[in-house]
């Protein structure tokens, strides 16, 4: 599928319409195919990818670097002690001066406003690579491994089991563009966020998507798709035992594995607290399809890059 991403930033999925996105997945699919046979793209010869990060990373710092050593140009790391965003300098500051020395920015932060302060002053491309809002870089890579193991999105029941965090949200917003039916299955005081949940709920009006949420851990019976995420993320520490008590039999186990479709697979962004959020088991199980998913990361993200830059 072709289409003129060039120049366009990604702050969410709902920035992308379902031709958009499926152009990204069907690009990822490409470039994964590539690599596993040697090949490699020297597209990005000459450009420079600023990597943004507020909070350390293992997977997302990795995947953009690599990602975009493969296209054949450079990443820039620039940590969370080497800027102070926000506090050494603006927001606005950051975006004038990188917008001069880079071809894109791609941002770990934790206010959602900061990836928005970089679009509104900086003149290149911007990818969330993750806010306390949204993680959509991740759900791209979800996306990709439902269809490299179902052949599709639309119809398929996506159940997210746990804390409604940025993951979650971005969850609702890939379904709703792509068709994918997603459920949140959160314990009551801990549902995604409202807005983003609204805006999910109308796009998928276009889609037919079935975007809900609930308390019910019923609600995961016969999924498609198992998701869960840790329960306190990073910057969250100091609730993180009050978390662990309130999500009590929120743990994806073998029980829930059983109780969905036999077909099911397990997802996890990482990193996992075995025995919280999820099993080591089922982790390391016939189902699970988190190594892949983790994986897809660089693939889905190499292919973004490769549009947008």
């Amino acid at each position: 599928m072709k289409v003129d991403l060039r120049g366009r930033s990604f702050l969410s999925l709902a920035d992308f319409t379902a031709d958009e996105i499926t152009a990204v997945l069907e690009l990822a699919e490409e470039l994964k195919r590539e690599r596993a046979a040697g090949a490699r793209r020297d597209t990005h010869a000459g450009k420079t990818l600023a990597l943004l990060f507020q909070k350390p990373s293992l997977r997302t710092r990795v995947s953009f670097d690599v990602a975009m050593h493969e296209l054949g140009g450079d990443a820039l790391y620039l940590g969370p002690d080497e800027v102070g965003v926000g506090k050494r300098e603006s927001v606005a500051d950051v975006a004038t001066v990188l917008s001069r020395y880079v071809h894109g920015v791609a941002a770990r932060v934790f206010g959602h406003d900061v990836v928005e302060g970089l679009v509104e002053y900086g003149d290149v491309p911007v990818i969330n690579g993750l806010s306390d809002l949204l993680h959509p870089c991740q759900v791209l890579a979800d996306l990709m491994t439902v269809r490299e193991r179902f052949g599709k999105l639309e119809g398929l029941t996506l159940v997210y089991v746990g804390d409604g965090n940025n993951v979650a949200n971005s969850l609702m917003l890939g379904g709703a563009v792509t068709g994918l039916n997603v459920t949140i299955v959160t314990p009551a005081g801990f549902e995604a966020d409202a807005g983003v949940t609204s805006r999910a709920q109308k796009l998928a009006a276009n889609s037919r998507a079935k975007i809900a949420v609930t308390n019910d851990l019923a609600a995961a019976n016969g999924a498609d798709v198992l998701y869960t995420d840790v329960w306190a993320s990073m910057g969250e520490e100091d609730v993180a035992a009050e978390k662990k008590q309130a999500f009590a039999g929120f743990t994806v186990d073998a029980d829930m594995v059983a109780a969905a479709a036999p077909h099911a697979i397990v997802l996890h962004c990482l990193p996992a607290h075995y025995g919280e959020e999820i099993t080591e088991d089922v982790a390391r199980g016939p189902q699970s399809a988190i190594w892949d998913e983790a994986e897809n990361r660089l693939h889905a993200q190499k292919a973004l890059l490769a549009l947008v830059l």
